[in-house]
């Protein structure tokens, strides 16, 4: 397993890229904006796009996504249904794609990319609709938790509550996990669970 990632647009929302170098396979996680470089990094890695995976609709992990599919065509988009809408000027809901690129995940699903597996962990908080992407040793976080910190939960569709429910799920994973969030610097769990005041406020309720 590989990881590759991007910083874009001007949220700095990280993009990744996880890879299976052995089935020379990839699955592009929250391409927010400036799809040129993002199709760089996928044809720099020598693996052929598989999915693309939204951690949550807002505009600012999904921008990049139209663009990129006039390049891959028949890449299907997975996105939980709380976040996707019939709208296309809500910049906090994802506007859903045609049947044929459009998909939906909910909590436990499983997607193989090649001999890696991808587990949805529903986290709602930041918004509704969000979800934690589990594969291996590897937890793509979205806006859910940050190093130190976790998503905003004062948009129309956050909950301060759900969000506390889920950073207490996540610090409740058995094992060691490296947190791969969707803004700023990536961190360990083990870390958060003893250092971010978010999450151990959630594991004391």
């Amino acid at each position: 397993m590989k990881i590759d990632s991007v910083a874009v647009g001007f949220l700095q929302t990280n993009c990744y890229l996880l890879c299976d170098e052995t089935a020379l396979v990839c699955a592009l996680i929250d391409p927010g904006a400036e799809s040129v470089r993002i199709k760089r990094m996928i044809d720099d890695s020598g693996c052929a796009l598989r999915y693309i995976l939204l951690t949550h609709g807002h505009f600012d992990h999904t921008y990049a996504i139209d663009a990129l599919l006039r390049q891959y065509p028949d890449v299907p988009v997975y996105i939980h249904r709380a976040d996707a809408s019939d709208s296309h000027g809500n910049k906090l809901k994802f506007a859903r794609l045609s049947d044929h690129n459009q998909r939906y995940y909910a909590d436990g699903d499983t997607l193989a990319l090649g001999n890696l597996t991808v587990t949805v962990l529903e986290t709602p908080g930041h918004s509704a609709g969000s979800v934690c992407l589990l594969c291996e040793n590897a937890l793509f976080s979205g806006d859910t938790l940050f190093r130190m910190s976790c998503g905003r939960t004062d948009f129309p569709d956050g909950d301060a509550a759900q969000m506390l429910r889920s950073l207490a799920r996540l610090g409740r994973l058995i094992g060691e996990y490296r947190i791969l969030p969707g803004h700023e610097a990536e961190s360990l769990l083990s870390f958060e669970r003893m250092n971010n005041p978010y999450m151990k406020q959630a594991l004391a309720l």
